[in-house]
């Protein structure tokens, strides 16, 4: 094994990179982790546009200047707050904090449930988030590297992969049916990003001038963020990223599933959605194919 440890840490069922997260941290969040009614929460499962967001939230944040988002790693402006870096990162942090979080419903802080802050959940459609994360997984030497896409695709759909199911994770965030939880889809910031962005400032009650808006959408387009070092993870270095085996940002689209997917695993995917997301109407909501 590399000198960076691929081991998975398992808390309440649900499958951690242990070299990011302890039950310490974990438990720290859950209950101990203190939520301001000004927080704002950027929430996803893994690989659905976690870092995109960060960047639309820092730059509505900052009325569209570009110094933090030019200057500050995504992950300490808007930093995880279930990680070992959480605590310190956040603690003593003036408001509005900006949180990211990949946490499902059930281990989300405690005190979100008392308190007026807001939380962005984007979904993206779980075909792509599996090929996305098929590929993400050649690239970090921190997690488990299948390099064969069919077991990859059958490890996914049983949740034996990192934060485990997708649908579980979903569904759970979906059942949050709180005027302070917003949901977003990628595709549908994909198809109209400024109408995103003006959507997103509404619900954070953040009433930007024209100028900003086109700032924040300019420097949130793909080929922006892949360029920004501060966005692109090639600070991240070797010894947990190689970056001769691709590239953190990889082809910001929808649909790179049917260049992956033969039809029996899409077919497969497609029969587990129904049983367990039927209720929710995403397919329809989001215009998935």
């Amino acid at each position: 094994m590399d000198a960076v440890t691929q081991e998975n840490l398992i808390y309440d069922g649900i499958k951690f990179p242990k070299i990011a997260h302890t039950e310490d941290s974990l438990n720290y969040t859950r209950h101990e982790f203190q939520v301001r009614d000004d927080d704002v929460f950027n929430v996803t499962y893994p690989k659905s546009g976690t870092t995109w967001m960060q960047e639309i939230l820092t730059l509505i944040n900052s009325k569209g200047d570009t110094v933090p988002y030019k200057s500050i790693p995504s992950w300490e402006r808007v930093p995880w707050v279930e990680q070992t870096t959480g605590r310190g990162f956040l603690e003593n942090r003036p408001s509005p904090r900006l949180i990211t979080s990949h946490l499902p419903a059930q281990l989300f802080p405690k005190s979100f449930a008392s308190s007026k802050a807001k939380v962005i959940y984007t979904v993206r459609n779980p075909k792509d988030v599996c090929v996305s994360l098929y590929n993400y997984c050649q690239i970090t030497k921190f997690l488990e590297c299948i390099e064969n896409f069919a077991e990859f695709h059958s490890m996914f759909i049983k949740g034996d992969v990192i934060y485990s199911s997708w649908f579980d994770h979903v569904s759970g965030w979906l059942k949050m049916d709180q005027t302070n939880v917003l949901l977003m889809s990628y595709e549908g910031m994909l198809q109209d990003p400024r109408g995103s962005v003006l959507k997103i400032c509404k619900f954070l009650g953040r009433d930007l001038d024209d100028a900003p808006i086109d700032s924040v959408v300019e420097n949130t387009s793909f080929k922006n963020l892949k360029n920004n070092q501060m966005s692109n993870y090639t600070l991240v270095p070797e010894e947990f990223m190689d970056h001769k085996k691709g590239s953190f940002f990889r082809k910001g689209i929808s649909g790179d599933w049917k260049n992956y997917f033969t039809v029996a695993q899409s077919e497969q995917l497609d029969q587990i959605f129904q049983e367990k997301m039927n209720d929710f109407n995403l397919k329809e909501k989001f215009m998935w194919d």
